[in-house]
């Protein structure tokens, strides 16, 4: 029997960090020495005294459903965590809890995006937005950061972009690809054409613990009361924590908007997954140690990586200011060794150098590609030296 997929989802693009670090899995099983830079997750494991609470949690007999917005105790803690962080004083009410930030993204363009709505993505852009606004029948707007402007929009690339179509404007400050952050001013003048157009500001902060330097995190939504009520900030502990496997995310602003997210949640996951609640709590109410310590290292790994990355030929690099990418442009590096894009290159740097990266064009960046250095400093120089080989060999 045939069976015609729905229109929705045969359009979608399969996430090209997923596909990669699958290849690079699979030739790895076939017994092939390769280093993977793919996968956007921390290589620490999550703090012990969050997997000690989960365990209690599960002892204690807390292995049942919980609110579809999560549990009340944890939605006090996020509400702590903002007024520590930010100074924002949002309710609990206000606030859903998701199995994941992606969940968290793809259960609010669900609720926010009526067909034909427009919602505009800076480039370079993290590979699910445009998927999640499309499978809501939104459609995607992208404006490029320009990487002399350090692939960050500006207000002038925003205000011409905004139509009356315009429903919402995703800021993802430090960013994923490119590490980038957007200063106090820089959001300023940005959330004034959003207040301007009554346009909702999604504010994606996943990474926003993890910055390097003098740079430091600032959210949209702190910067004025306004521009807090046109926010919804989007966040979770996976990064922050080392807990991509638990899948706890969540939402936090408007009211209306978080009803009818954790009413939609309730129709599709019931609820996040109880035992990752009680890990969540334990993180947020616990000590920040472990978080510094994760945060040192990968900024030691960014220092180190970087001086090596920007000598390899036809590279070049800005340094990132937080997350744990590295974004270079490759344009040229592909032109000299005599592959036809930045696409055959990356295949070319696995199948032979045996070296796994993520190409831009995944990102809306066909010119770059994006290392993860959240792997061991001795495998990452490993990976850089043998890039470094296999530009050189294909130069001569």
């Amino acid at each position: 029997m045939k069976i015609e997929l729905a229109q929705r989802v045969q359009s979608l693009t399969p996430s090209t960090t997923l596909a990669i670090t699958a290849k690079a899995k699979e030739l790895k099983a076939q017994g092939h020495d390769i280093i993977g830079l793919g996968a956007g997750e921390p290589d620490f494991n999550t703090p012990q005294h969050i997997i000690d609470a989960a365990v209690q949690s599960m002892n204690e007999g807390h292995t049942k459903y919980t609110a579809a917005a999560g549990l009340p105790a944890l939605k006090e803690e996020i509400s702590k965590k903002f007024k520590k962080d930010q100074g924002l004083n949002i309710d609990p009410a206000d606030i859903v809890v998701t199995s994941g930030a992606k969940h968290a993204l793809y259960t609010l363009f669900q609720v926010i995006v009526n067909e034909g709505d427009e919602v505009i993505i800076p480039s370079p852009y993290w590979v699910s937005y445009p998927e999640q606004v499309k499978l809501a029948g939104g459609v995607p707007v992208y404006v490029e950061g320009k990487e002399e402007n350090d692939y960050k929009i500006t207000p002038d690339q925003l205000a011409e972009s905004i139509t009356e179509k315009t429903k919402a404007v995703i800021i993802n400050s430090p960013s994923n690809p490119t590490g980038m952050l957007y200063s106090e001013d820089e959001l300023k003048a940005l959330g004034e054409l959003c207040l301007k157009h009554n346009v909702l500001i999604i504010s994606d902060e996943i990474y926003e613990k993890l910055t390097y330097g003098d740079n430091k995190h600032v959210s949209i939504a702190q910067l004025s009361p306004e521009l807090e009520n046109q926010t919804i900030i989007i966040n979770g502990v996976s990064k922050s924590h080392s807990m991509t496997g638990w899948r706890i995310g969540y939402a936090a602003g408007n009211k209306e908007i978080i009803k009818a997210m954790t009413n939609l949640a309730s129709h599709s996951t019931s609820n996040p997954t109880t035992t990752s609640q009680y890990g969540t709590i334990a993180a947020y109410a616990g000590s920040d140690d472990m978080l510094q310590e994760m945060r040192e290292a990968f900024e030691n790994r960014l220092n180190v990586i970087y001086d090596k990355l920007i000598k390899i030929p036809g590279f070049t690099c800005i340094k990132p200011q937080g997350a744990f990418y590295l974004f270079p442009n490759v344009k040229e590096a592909a032109e000299m060794t005599g592959f036809a894009d930045v696409d055959a290159f990356t295949k070319g740097l696995l199948e032979e150098a045996m070296v796994a990266v993520i190409p831009g064009s995944g990102f809306g960046s066909p010119n770059n590609i994006r290392l993860s250095y959240a792997t061991s400093l001795e495998l990452l120089e490993a990976a850089v030296d043998r890039i470094h080989r296999f530009v050189e060999s294909k130069m001569k």
